[in-house]
């Protein structure tokens, strides 16, 4: 008889949804490198200063698996992106092993074409994968991302693949973060069980490059009383997500955090609209396109026109990482509900944040301070510092505390009586 894996609290683990796509690739090959020393840690805001003696997990007490419904296995995607430019041409050899360790702890998700169970014991089977990830692993907490390719809103009460996967991380304990557009938790049949798991979750839609700037002219132009006219938006890009986006209703999913970053920083929604071109040559990179015309004093009309050109998996990749670390060290503290704070990743924020990323920014570092000071030995006579840290110092309604999770959420945070018992329909992808 095998002895019981002990528990280390320095091991988290990162359960990825669409764990063999271009994003999670690149997210589990950054961090190997990373670590390694092979290069710099780029793009990920948790390694600046702010964030120092904050008390996240390490790069390297990340354990990474998950769920996804291709067979690609991650060293032969790795070697993919390689060529695409996507990664250095020598990381794929350097950090195979580590690859290989992730690939083996990914598992088929569902629901597959044909598949006859019903939406319960579909959530309970991809539950029980994330409960044996950690329990074979002696993790501390693990944190579920889903990166997989956009769904289109969802039409009538079944749940879709993304928030099948999300009542799963619910069913076994886990914080969620939803870094696309979909529904996930945001579907109204899981509000209930998000409300009372007691557990840390954030969203939605990872804001990586279009709608970065956005966040930043939008209240440039209201700051300056000057008025915008039209604000129009062409994306080219290829990959999985350029496919998946062909869809005009996923298309539409994707638009609506564009859209709603326009309408919250300059008050009222501008002319014009936001198209999106699957152009497959490109592989994993985009260009956007913007055209802003505005109305400057005594009506002088003018126009901003801007070009972004970049690779979306580098973009998301150490917000991946990022994400998962604060939402693990947001778990340890026993916060839960909404974390607002973490908006400044989000086209499409969980919670009533501001929308410019400078205000965003401003609430994420305060965060970070408050993180600090949690991570502070208390002194004599004084309370714990995790709970003088957090206690009155988040505004009202943004981080609202519950217990820690130590092990599998009982089946009741997702009760049976939630989900129907209809076969679901829909496949959960890879965001490629």
């Amino acid at each position: 008889m095998s002895a019981e894996p002990s528990v280390s609290p320095s091991r988290v683990g990162v359960w990825l949804i669409g764990a063999r796509g271009s994003v999670a690739t690149t997210a589990v090959a950054g961090c190997a490198a990373v670590t390694a020393g092979l290069h710099p840690p780029t793009g990920m805001v948790t390694e600046t200063g702010a964030f120092h003696e904050a008390g996240l997990p390490s790069l390297p007490s990340l354990v990474f698996g998950g769920h996804d419904v291709v067979d690609c296995p991650l060293p032969k995607r790795a070697e993919s992106l390689a060529a695409g430019g996507v990664l250095p041409h020598d990381l794929p050899s350097a950090v195979s092993a580590e690859l290989a360790a992730a690939d083996r702890e990914i598992r088929i998700g569902g629901p597959l074409p044909g598949d006859t169970r019903t939406e319960d014991e579909l959530i309970e089977a991809l539950a029980e994968d994330i409960r044996d990830f950690a329990h074979r692993h002696g993790l501390a907490r693990t944190v579920v991302v889903n990166v997989s390719s956009t769904e289109p809103v969802p039409d009538g009460d079944t749940l879709p693949a993304s928030s099948l996967y999300a009542a799963a991380a619910l069913r076994a304990g886990c914080p969620y973060v939803n870094f696309t557009p979909s529904a996930g938790l945001h579907h109204p049949r899981l509000a209930p069980a998000a409300a009372s798991s007691g557990l840390p979750y954030a969203g939605r839609d990872g804001k990586t490059g279009q709608t970065l700037l956005r966040s930043v002219l939008g209240p440039m132009f209201a700051q300056r009383a000057l008025a915008v006219r039209a604000w129009s938006g062409t994306n080219l890009l290829g990959g999985g997500d350029g496919a998946a986006l062909a869809d005009p209703a996923a298309a539409a999913a994707k638009n609506a955090g564009k859209e709603r970053v326009l309408a919250d920083t300059l008050g009222t929604v501008p002319q014009g609209e936001t198209h999106i071109d699957d152009v497959p040559s490109l592989g994993d990179w985009k260009t956007a396109w913007d055209h802003i015309a505005f109305d400057g004093f005594l009506g002088t009309r003018m126009v901003l026109q801007t070009t972004w050109q970049g690779c979306d998996s580098s973009l998301a990749a150490p917000l991946i990482l990022d994400l998962a670390r604060l939402t693990a060290r947001a778990h340890e503290l026993g916060l839960s509900g909404p974390l607002t704070e973490l908006g400044f990743y989000f086209k499409d924020p969980v919670g009533n944040g501001p929308a410019p990323l400078g205000e965003q920014y401003a609430h994420l570092i305060d965060f970070a301070e408050r993180l600090r000071e949690a991570a502070r030995p208390p002194g004599p006579g004084k309370p714990g510092a995790a709970q003088g840290a957090l206690e009155g110092t988040a505004p009202e309604g943004t981080l609202p505390k519950g217990p820690v999770s130590k092990g599998p959420v009982s089946e009741g945070t997702v009760p049976e009586s939630t989900v129907s018992e209809g076969a679901p329909q829909g496949t959960a992808g890879e965001r490629r």
